[in-house]
C-alpha cells in the first residue's frame, strides 16, 4: 500500500473499529479473567471478522474457530472457514452435524408429526450448533464470541439459543455495512488475503434449507435499519428520501416484535451512542409505533 494509502487506512474509520474492537475483546476477557475464545466459522462475513478481531486481540493460539457444515452447506462454506483459519493461524476444527440432527429430529418426531418441514426443522440446526460452541468452550474454559451484527440483530434475523449464543457479541454494534467495510479495509491494510474475497464476494446465506440466501438487500435495508433505530424523528421524511413506504413499514415491525430476543442476546461491545442493550432500551411487548 502506497504511503498517503496507509496513512488514509491509519486514519479511517474502519480503522478505529477494528482496534476499539480488539481493545474491547482484550478489557473484557481480562475482567473475566479468560483467556481462551471460540467462534462458530461458518464461512460468512461475519463470523470471519469476529474471528481476525478475536486473533488480533488474543493471539492466534488463543483461538478456536468450528466449522459445523450441514447436509445444507456448500463446499466453500468449508473452505473459506478452512481457508481463514489458516490465514490467521488459529485452531480449527470441522464437526459435521448431519447425523445428531437426523438424530433429533427422529427423537421429535413424535412433536413434529409429519408435519411439513419450516422453521423449526431450520433453527434446530443452528441450535445443534449452538450447543455444540457451547460444549466446546466449556470443555477448555473458554468464552463464546457470538459473531451476530447489528442489522441481522435489529431485525430478528437470527436463531435464540441458536446462532444468538454467546458470552460476548464483538460486532453487535456494527451494521452489515460497516461489517463488509471493515473486512475489505483488513485485507487492504495488512496487505494480503486475511478474510478470503470469496467469503466477501459471496451472496450471504444461514444455509439451512436448499439454496437459502438472506431476505434482505443490505445495501438499502442496513442503513434504514440504522436510521430508523438512530434517527427516528426522520421517519416521516423516508419515502421523500427515496425509501419504499411498505419497505420501512416492514422493517419498523420487525424491530418492534424482535425486541424480546435482544432482551436474551450476548452482551456487546458499544462503538455507537445507541447500542442495543446499553443505548436503546425499549419494552419487550408494546403496541407503541412511531409514525
Amino acid at each position: 500500500m502506497p504511503p498517503q494509502a496507509r496513512f488514509n487506512a491509519y486514519f479511517s474509520e474502519e480503522n478505529q473499529i477494528f482496534h476499539a474492537l480488539s481493545l474491547g475483546i482484550k478489557d473484557y476477557f481480562q475482567k473475566t479473567g479468560h483467556t481462551q475464545a471460540v467462534i462458530g466459522l461458518s464461512g460468512g462475513i461475519d463470523s470471519a471478522l469476529t474471528a481476525v478481531i478475536a486473533q488480533n486481540a488474543l493471539g492466534s493460539d488463543n483461538v478456536l474457530g468450528i466449522s459445523m457444515p450441514s447436509i445444507f452447506s456448500s463446499d466453500h462454506s468449508i473452505s473459506d472457514a478452512k481457508a481463514l483459519a489458516e490465514n490467521l493461524d488459529i485452531q480449527f476444527e470441522i464437526i459435521p452435524i448431519k447425523e445428531i440432527n437426523e438424530q433429533m429430529l427422529d427423537g421429535l418426531s413424535p412433536v413434529f408429526n409429519g408435519s411439513e418441514v419450516g422453521l423449526a426443522e431450520e433453527n434446530l440446526q443452528a441450535r445443534i450448533r449452538g450447543n455444540i460452541l457451547m460444549a466446546a468452550a466449556n470443555k477448555q474454559g473458554a468464552l463464546l464470541l457470538n459473531t451476530g451484527n447489528k442489522t441481522e440483530t435489529a431485525l430478528g434475523y437470527c436463531t435464540m439459543y441458536g446462532d444468538m449464543a454467546g458470552a460476548l457479541a464483538v460486532i453487535s454494534d456494527l451494521n452489515k455495512t460497516q461489517v463488509y467495510a471493515v473486512a475489505r479495509w483488513i485485507n487492504a491494510y495488512f496487505n494480503q488475503e486475511i478474510i478470503p474475497q470469496n467469503t466477501i464476494a459471496k451472496p450471504p446465506s444461514a444455509e439451512l434449507k436448499p439454496d437459502q440466501v438472506d431476505p434482505f438487500d443490505y445495501d438499502v435495508v442496513s442503513p434504514l435499519v440504522d436510521i430508523l433505530i438512530t434517527e427516528p424523528q426522520r421517519s416521516g421524511k423516508l419515502e421523500i428520501e427515496g425509501y419504499s413506504a411498505e419497505l420501512i413499514k416492514e422493517l419498523k415491525q420487525k424491530i418492534r416484535l424482535a425486541e424480546f430476543k435482544r432482551r436474551q442476546a450476548a452482551p456487546g461491545i458499544r462503538i455507537s451512542p445507541k447500542a442495543f442493550g446499553v443505548g436503546r432500551r425499549y419494552p419487550i411487548v408494546n403496541q407503541f409505533s412511531t409514525k
